[in-house]
């Protein structure tokens, strides 16, 4: 036997362990996108501009080859995106100063949607029945809350509680207590929340304290997530990235989870 015929059936032993037992990381790893499309579905709030879309070109120019190009707008805050501290916090971070190690952290999931209601609090005792089960959060994770409203999208009226330009009297969704904001903020000292409506606060807040005491520990907030049904309690990491907007209050976000 020449030494060719011998290595031969080596080298394909070798390769066929390294994917047996060696997989790559890819392999086992899940992606959930949590993000809805931006488009004239978009929820916005009630006093913010819509995302508007305009197209400038879509098809073959005049030398033969195929081009698109849009211009589009629309305000900071609406559809999946995120909440800087300085939106209700003097001198907090805002958008381009967020570190980025704060927006890519372990997660983990805490499920009310069995019992939010339009104007649900989200509590201290909610988190505290969660650490029971699943023991003390962690410092430095982002906090993902599951309400269930998420199921109203994109239904202008139901999912925020008025289809009304300007109304923000009749808003009706669940959120953040300012227990709850003072709990994960100062005790656990988190490094984000988010949820599946259109506002950390409740929707009938009038000062927006959740959000005032969030900002005040440079907690920011993701709002009008998806997808979270499908997340596991715990054992996922968060990838954050929002429009990087210079001195912005709020931005755009595209947020993926990577799950073992």
């Amino acid at each position: 036997m020449n030494h060719f015929e011998f290595r031969f059936p080596m080298l394909i032993f070798l390769w066929v362990s390294f994917f047996v037992f060696c997989k790559p990381v890819w392999a086992e790893k899940k992606f959930i996108d949590l993000t809805h499309p931006f488009d004239q579905s978009t929820i916005y709030w009630p006093t913010s501009r819509p995302f508007q879309l305009e197209e400038l070109h879509r098809g073959k120019t005049d030398k033969g080859y195929w081009y698109e190009a849009n211009n589009f707008s629309s305000a900071e805050h609406g559809g999946t995106h995120i909440d800087a501290p300085s939106h209700f916090a003097e001198g907090k971070w805002r958008v381009d100063e967020i570190p980025l190690h704060r927006l890519i952290a372990p997660g983990i999931l805490l499920d009310v949607s069995g019992k939010a209601n339009p104007d649900y609090l989200i509590s201290e005792k909610d988190f505290l029945d969660w650490e029971m089960v699943n023991g003390r959060i962690p410092e430095g994770v982002i906090v993902l809350v599951r309400t269930g409203w998420e199921n109203f999208w994109p239904d202008k009226k139901k999912y925020p509680g008025s289809d009304k330009p300007g109304d923000t009297a009749h808003l009706h969704f669940p959120g953040f207590g300012e227990d709850a904001a003072r709990f994960l903020s100062q005790k656990r000292k988190v490094a984000a929340v988010g949820l599946d409506t259109a506002n950390l606060d409740f929707g009938q807040s009038k000062n927006f304290d959740s959000q005032q005491v969030f900002g005040e520990a440079n907690v920011f907030g993701f709002e009008s997530l998806h997808r979270l049904s499908r997340f596991p309690v715990k054992g996922f990491r968060v990838i954050a990235l929002p429009m990087n907007i210079g001195g912005g209050s709020g931005a755009p976000l595209r947020i993926v989870a990577e799950i073992e």
